[in-house]
């Protein structure tokens, strides 16, 4: 009774949030306000970064990546803390994957990697950056567990990717304050010739960075589900 009274008085709040949006005269705002002005106008200037969302995400908002970044670092860690499996429980055999899936996994893992890759990389030139690429090399995680389901992957190689680009993240944000203007200023590294790879300063490097931590952080909480169902000692 309880939940449904409570799915009736969110379903009514947002009724209430449309019907006030409608009639009273709600128009959409055509012109960018006075900070999103100086994004679009100086952005490219500053920070010399073909693709105008990374300069906004990654320098003059860095901050906010960061946050968001620690936020998906404590999510896998309070899901690895949950569903932890003990050391020296018992441990599921499970049946082996067709040979079909395991020979379309040889050919698909490394293209899929350096799709990920390709993606963080090239974040500051195209749409993407490292939280898309990161997600991607966490899919070849589960392409892995579903292809080869008797072998281990490493918790210990994952959290070493983790760390250390988290710690090399912020590292190169205090880097900007002490030889830049400020907090992940791209400036620390030449931003280079526009619209080419090596451009932008330090972003390439940062989106690298996040991309790494993105993809080991995702690649830990999938493995967290994993060990539920069990699974034997072999590693790979």
């Amino acid at each position: 009774m309880l939940r449904n009274s409570l799915k009736i008085i969110i379903i009514a709040a947002l009724g209430w949030i449309f019907f006030f949006q409608v009639y009273s005269g709600y128009s959409s705002r055509d012109d960018l306000n006075e900070l999103s002005t100086y994004y679009a106008t100086e952005g490219l200037t500053e920070v010399g970064a073909a693709n105008l969302v990374t300069s906004v995400v990654v320098t003059y908002r860095g901050l906010d990546t960061l946050g968001e970044v620690t936020i998906l670092f404590l999510t896998a860690l309070i899901i690895g803390l949950m569903l932890k499996v003990e050391r020296g429980g018992d441990r599921t055999q499970v049946r082996n994957s067709s040979e079909f899936l395991v020979t379309a996994s040889h050919v698909l893992l490394p293209v899929i990697f350096m799709v990920g890759i390709y993606i963080f990389i090239n974040g500051h030139l195209t749409p993407g950056g490292g939280f898309q690429g990161g997600a991607i090399l966490a899919s070849t995680v589960i392409l892995m567990l579903l292809s080869f389901s008797n072998n281990k992957i490493s918790h210990k190689l994952l959290e070493i990717i983790e760390s250390v680009s988290g710690i090399s993240f912020i590292l190169l944000g205090i880097l900007g304050v002490l030889f830049a203007g400020g907090f992940l200023d791209n400036k620390i590294l030449p931003l280079g010739e526009f619209g080419k790879l090596f451009s932008a300063g330090a972003i390439p490097v940062i989106y690298s960075l996040i991309g790494l931590k993105v993809g080991a952080e995702l690649s830990n909480i999938i493995l967290g589900f994993n060990q539920i169902q069990g699974k034997d000692d072999k590693s790979v």
